[in-house]
């Protein structure tokens, strides 16, 4: 589930796309990395995010959270589905994979990219690339692919 937030700066951000197209940003648990349907465009991104695991409510940083995003623009109506890739707890067996926390300025830079990535994919505009980096966490345990799922489905960029 997205908070409202990324619905809010997505709004804002989608401002610089096509007048009269309407953009539409929705979660979706259902997209998987590397397979758009038809006629849609994929763009996979990174961040830095912050989980707690529900059984014992530890806390950690990751500045390895893969965000998959699928976009398709018909007939003026343009939809980007989102879905934020989980983690799960190193200390509890049988963790649950735990949804990402992230920052209102990481989100931001994710909507930044991702109008970048429509216009070139969708509109075919060929833009000059932006470096806006995300705001990093000070992370003290190296990255586990076992508990990431980026990893697991082969496009975190710990790989």
């Amino acid at each position: 589930m997205l908070s409202p937030e990324w619905t809010q700066i997505f709004q804002i951000k989608a401002t610089d796309l096509k007048q009269g197209d309407s953009w539409e940003l929705q979660y979706d648990e259902n997209i998987e990395p590397n397979k758009p349907n038809m006629d849609w465009k994929e763009y996979i991104r990174n961040t830095s995010a912050s989980f707690q695991c529900s059984m014992c409510r530890r806390k950690w940083p990751s500045n390895k959270v893969m965000v998959v995003f699928h976009m398709c623009l018909r007939n003026g109506q343009g939809t980007v589905k989102v879905r934020p890739l989980r983690q799960n707890c190193k200390k509890c067996t049988n963790a649950p994979m735990e949804n990402p926390k992230i920052e209102s300025e990481n989100i931001n830079t994710l909507m930044e990219k991702l109008v970048e990535k429509i216009k070139q994919k969708c509109y075919h505009e060929n833009l000059e690339e932006s470096y806006r980096p995300f705001t990093l966490y000070e992370v003290k345990s190296p990255h586990e692919p076992k508990h990431c799922e980026g990893c697991m489905k082969g496009v975190c960029t710990n790989k």
